[in-house]
């Protein structure tokens, strides 16, 4: 198996999203997962730039990174903490946290080495879309157009400004 430049980044960036993620679940501090998080996402973003998929990362920097971050430090701010309130990972969870990830990287590894996979096609003949192209993609609603999964977290994300200011309207 060759390895190229870019895989070795793709390891290095994965295995930084991996640890990330894994702090952002597991850590006491509400802001350290936040920041945390924010690694998280910019990793998706530099995986995304690695692919050639620059639109999509940029995407994913200024909508999730900037946006999402921002909106969870500024709720973490705005509302008030209870002191009482314990997150704290217990040692019985540990053993079956460890087991599921020694299993799942087990078979990942069973895989990735006992499969043949094909190897990267060429970038040459991919051409250039325009954003016309790409918004008619997005919200068609033809055979291959994604008019309803775009709606549907419309309506997801709605339900979720609904619920919070539900939520903070009781305190």
């Amino acid at each position: 198996m060759d390895i190229s430049l870019q895989n070795v980044v793709f390891i290095i960036v994965a295995i930084f999203i991996s640890v990330f993620s894994v702090l952002t679940v597991t850590t006491k501090k509400i802001m350290r997962s936040v920041t945390y998080l924010l690694f998280v996402l910019l990793g998706t973003a530099a995986i995304y730039f690695l692919l050639g998929y620059t639109f999509l990362g940029a995407v994913q920097i200024m909508v999730y990174a900037g946006g999402v971050v921002v909106l969870l430090v500024f709720s973490i701010f705005l509302t008030k903490a209870d002191e009482n309130l314990n997150i704290g990972t217990k040692i019985k969870k540990v053993l079956p946290i460890l087991l599921t990830v020694l299993i799942g990287g087990g078979l990942i590894f069973f895989i990735i080495f006992t499969h043949n996979f094909l190897p990267m096609a060429s970038t040459d003949a991919i051409e250039e879309l325009s954003m016309k192209t790409i918004g008619f993609a997005l919200v068609g609603g033809g055979k291959n157009q994604y008019i309803l999964p775009f709606e549907a977290i419309g309506v997801l994300l709605l339900a979720c400004i609904v619920g919070g200011l539900l939520i903070a309207r009781k305190r």
